[in-house]
């Protein structure tokens, strides 16, 4: 069962602001619907409550199993039971001329597009980035929030329900707590203040909330009042066991600040003060590691096992995720002790991002029914409360071990590539002026993974630029030597001497980090460049030896298998990293080597299948055009074939089947086989 926010509906009032609807629904507070104007009154049973909004928040209908197992642990008639609380609900909002809730095989899905909802309000200003809302905006979104989710619903004996219900509102106080983050950077001293003292009920262990309101009382010249908050914060936190130095260290500067010519009360926006940096940041100034994204993964809910807290399917599915996530390298990953306390203590995932000051924070829950195992996994951004992942994993139990690994796995590698995709889109936005060596390696991304040349060249200058401002960056000399791979693979620079700058940078990055699994990555392609096939599959075997869900490290087995080595071992290596990995950048090089590798096992059909898939990547290359043209006219599907091959001759007129095998090193059985493709369609 779903124990994350399922909101992605739009109300009514989202989507035609001039309009007032019919009906009004209020979730947060006390449970309140209004049909023009007026009050209805609500059916008393809380279960009719509950299940209103479950459905309300959904993003699609919910079968009736589903249902019943949320609002009725062991009920007599269970269907019966749920028919009775969908009638009430169609009291509620059904009309003569407008069906709302709506039942159809199976499934039961409640449709208010045309309603105003305040909590699918909030959810979809905060999807949508609540940094670009006006102020008055997040002033109206902040007056919404009158109380707790379904405040007074609480349903007894029904555990599914209650752990959705602990989840919502949980993270429906992470959207108030970063909604009013934002507000108070954007208004004056005065009117800040009283949006400060709200967040700090919704987070009294969030070091920010504390730091900007020690700045605002300064710069408003409430001396007395900052030294009384500091104290009382200073009992408080250091009773939780945290660090207040940061906090003492604010308070001395705004003091300082205040002491100077513009003492006095301000009428300046809070916004006039730098808002504080994540702890990754801060440390990475103060002469600590360089800064990498931080994450926290907090402890999976297990609502049908209470007592066995911390153990279990749920607390070895955590331990496993932080474990894999950190042997990544490329994220600040916060200890298991650390995440099981607060755990522990009742901590939620959104709470538990604020007071560790981390950028991203997974949570979830874990539920077994009999030989069923769901797992429910969020990712999202700490500071704008953004789902920036989410999905639901449904599997039988077999084996209970290898069900968790898959999980685990599936988890780990979607977590990183979101990361890095969530990395990149704000580091692209970013002026090139203003980066950090983070942020220059990610604006290396976005242009590596667009595969053309004038885009290869700008990131080689942002890799650049990361290494130079922090040479201990391993994963941006790992992305240097990527472009100095592309360039000889693509023919974009003289081939020696890029071979030669891809294995010098492979080598730079295996000095900085030898258990950086992208290092060992990097140096297997320059390996494979100098045609160095088996030493080249052994640093491919240590990066997914050091990382498992390393994606990238497996598709680069597939590449290098596929065309000289193992042809079955790289089919499953393909397979793997497309499991590991489907969205991936590359995953146009997955599908082509599977499709290569299944070339040389003359299963030619088969091939151009997978080949035409990697041709359809919005960026691939032209080489996999080449591949989907010469496995085609293997296959005998000629007239394809052909408008492959003009595809590829559009790009480059000269091309033949000479590049092709230029570019890649295949052995002789692969080798006769392209270039019997090839005369097929004339690229010979």
């Amino acid at each position: 069962m779903v124990a994350g926010v399922e909101t992605h509906r739009k109300s009514e009032r989202s989507e035609r602001p001039g309009r007032v609807p019919r009906i009004e629904v209020r979730l947060l507070g006390p449970m309140t619907i209004r049909r023009d104007g007026q009050a209805l009154a609500l059916p008393a049973s809380r279960k009719v409550r509950g299940l209103f909004a479950y459905l309300a928040l959904a993003p699609s209908a919910v079968s009736r199993s589903r249902l019943c197992e949320l609002l009725w642990d062991v009920p007599d008639d269970p269907r019966g039971e749920l028919r009775w609380c969908l009638s009430k609900i169609r009291g509620l909002v059904d009309e003569p001329q407008r069906r709302r809730v709506l039942t159809r095989e199976g499934t039961v899905g409640l449709d208010l597009s045309d309603c105003f909802v305040d909590a699918l309000e909030i959810t979809r200003a905060t999807e949508a980035g609540i940094r670009t809302l006006t102020p008055e905006r997040q002033r109206a979104l902040s007056l919404l929030f009158a109380g707790e989710l379904l405040e007074g619903s609480e349903i007894d004996r029904s555990p599914v329900f209650d752990a959705w219900l602990t989840a919502q509102r949980r993270r429906f106080r992470g959207c108030h707590a970063a909604l009013l983050e934002h507000l108070v950077e954007r208004v004056p001293d005065e009117e800040a203040l009283v949006h400060l003292e709200k967040w700090l009920e919704l987070a009294p262990f969030d070091r920010r909330v504390h730091e900007k309101l020690l700045a605002a009382l300064a710069r408003l010249g409430r001396i007395r009042e900052g030294e009384a908050h500091l104290a009382a914060t200073a009992r408080h936190f250091e009773g939780e066991g945290l660090d207040v130095a940061p906090i003492h260290d604010v308070w001395r500067a705004a003091r300082a600040r205040a002491a100077g010519p513009a003492r006095g009360a301000s009428s300046a926006p809070a916004a006039s003060s730098a808002p504080a940096a994540p702890a990754a940041v801060r440390d990475a100034a103060a002469g600590g590691a360089p800064r990498r994204a931080s994450i926290a993964v907090m402890p999976f809910v297990d609502p049908s096992a209470a007592a066995d807290a911390g153990g279990g399917a749920a607390g070895a599915l955590a331990h496993d995720v932080i474990t894999r996530l950190a042997q990544l390298r490329s994220l600040f990953v916060i200890a298991q002790g650390t995440v099981f306390a607060l755990h522990e203590r009742g901590v939620g995932p959104e709470e538990a991002g604020r007071m560790l000051d981390v950028d991203y924070v997974v949570g979830g829950s874990v539920r077994r029914r009999g030989q069923r195992l769901s797992v429910t996994v969020e990712l999202s951004e700490t500071r704008s409360a953004r789902i920036v992942w989410a999905e639901i994993f449904e599997r039988t139990l077999d084996d209970a071990f290898s069900v968790l690994d898959e999980i685990g796995n599936r988890v780990v590698a979607s977590v990183a590539h979101e990361i890095e995709k969530a990395e990149r889109n704000r580091a692209i936005l970013k002026p090139p002026s203003s980066l950090d060596a983070w942020e220059a390696h990610h604006r290396g991304l976005w242009h590596a993974y667009r595969f053309d040349e004038s885009d290869n060249a700008q990131a080689r200058h942002f890799f650049e630029m990361a290494v130079h401002l922090d040479p201990t960056f391993a994963r941006a000399w790992a992305g240097l030597s990527f472009t100095h791979f592309q360039n000889a693979f693509q023919g974009w620079a003289e081939r020696d001497a890029a071979i030669d700058r891809a294995f010098e940078t492979a080598g730079r990055s295996l000095m900085v980090d030898e258990r950086d699994p992208a290092a060992h990555w990097a140096m297997g392609r320059a390996l494979w460049l100098r045609g160095r096939h088996d030493p080249s599959v052994a640093e491919l075997a240590q990066a997914v030896d050091l990382s498992p869900n390393f994606a990238q490290g497996h598709y680069a087995l597939a590449f290098v298998h596929s065309q000289a080595g193992d042809p079955l071992a790289a089919i499953a290596a393909a397979d793997y990293s497309r499991e590991l990995s489907p969205f991936d950048p590359l995953l146009f090089g997955m599908l082509g080597a599977r499709a290569m590798a299944l070339v040389r096992l003359d299963r030619f059909e088969e091939a151009a299948h997978w080949a035409v898939q990697a041709a359809s990547r919005a960026n691939a290359h032209t080489h996999i055009l080449a591949i989907a043209a010469y496995s085609l006219a293997l296959a005998g599907s000629l007239d394809e074939a052909r408008r492959y091959a003009a595809a590829v001759h559009r790009a480059l007129p000269r091309y033949r089947v000479a590049d092709f095998l230029a570019a890649f090193r295949f052995d002789p059985r692969g080798e006769a086989a392209f270039r019997k493709g090839a005369e097929r369609v004339g690229m010979a």
